[in-house]
């Protein structure tokens, strides 16, 4: 049976310190008011495009240990399929929101998704990462989420096959890194040279976007106070991906991808901050978005 999308991006358990008085500098010693365990990485996208209604796989390996059934039982709990080879060990990250930002570490064993177990499947769409791009099977719409490792990897060289991608989602600090450009703006023009739809995200400003090398601003959305950004671009994509399936016109589906990565920042971890379908299209109604043609 097909799918709609497979997330081929890794998975990780994120452990997120929940009111986090202060950064630690060395030595130092500082408290949060709480400890979460949630989905990470690829597993946001899953969850978000899952509570959208779409048919999601998500293509990580994942190991045997309980940072790995952890995740397993809440893939289960949204109704994302898990296929690929099991790890031996799985990717985590430790979570540190504080002041409207957040910093993290992560280890990770550096296992991948193999692209026999994405076709598969027969996505209609693929997320990866600017190193996977060889795991989406000829058909399916490549959606490229690049995060601050595959920045530094690819600085000053963009793979050749990425040409092949329908789209690419990127925040500022890292598509300067990517690119060497001075700005977002220019970032997203030298990507959008490449990918017809290349998205810059600029915080609460929202992102910029070159379209069929056109520049589109995406209004970002006012919801509250900032709790945890963790996530953001992975749930912006989710949407994305669901605008489009629901046959919106790409911008459209662009300023529904932004209202939902905003809505996401008003709790700890980007998994809980994956609002349903039902309040998502309350919300984007209440602020004058296109609806779907199928809502």
């Amino acid at each position: 049976m097909s799918v709609d999308v497979v997330v081929a991006v890794p998975a990780f358990l994120d452990m997120t310190f929940v009111g986090l008085e202060a950064l630690p500098g060395l030595g130092e010693e500082r408290f949060a008011g709480d400890l979460v365990r949630s989905p990470g990485g690829g597993a946001i996208t899953a969850i978000g495009a899952a509570r959208l209604g779409l048919n999601v796989a998500l293509a990580a390996p994942i190991a045997g240990d309980p940072a790995g059934e952890m995740i397993r039982e809440e893939m289960e709990a949204e109704g994302v399929q898990i296929v690929g080879t099991p790890c031996t060990r799985t990717p985590v990250t430790m979570v540190l929101p504080l002041d409207g930002q957040r910093a993290m570490v992560t280890y990770d064993p550096g296992a991948r998704a193999r692209a026999a177990d994405v076709a598969a499947l027969a996505p209609t769409a693929v997320v990866a990462g600017l190193s996977q791009l060889d795991v989406v099977p000829s058909g399916a719409r490549a959606y490229v989420s690049v995060g601050d490792d595959d920045a530094r990897a690819f600085a000053g060289r963009l793979p050749s096959d990425l040409e092949r991608a329908a789209g690419l989602l990127i925040e500022s600090r890292e598509s300067m890194v990517l690119t060497g450009a001075d700005t977002p703006e220019a970032a997203a023009e030298i990507l959008g040279r490449t990918v017809p739809v290349a998205i810059v995200g600029v915080g609460e400003r929202g992102a910029v976007a070159v379209v069929e090398g056109r520049r589109v601003d995406i209004e970002g959305y006012q919801v509250g106070g900032v709790v945890d950004p963790t996530g953001t671009n992975d749930l912006f994509i989710s949407a994305w991906l669901w605008g489009v399936a629901k046959g919106l016109p790409i911008e459209d589906a662009l300023h529904w991808g932004s209202l939902y990565a905003a809505l996401s920042v008003r709790v700890p971890t980007g998994a809980a901050g994956a609002t349903a379908l039902g309040n998502f299209i309350e919300e984007g109604s209440r602020r004058g978005l296109r609806l779907p043609p199928e809502s």
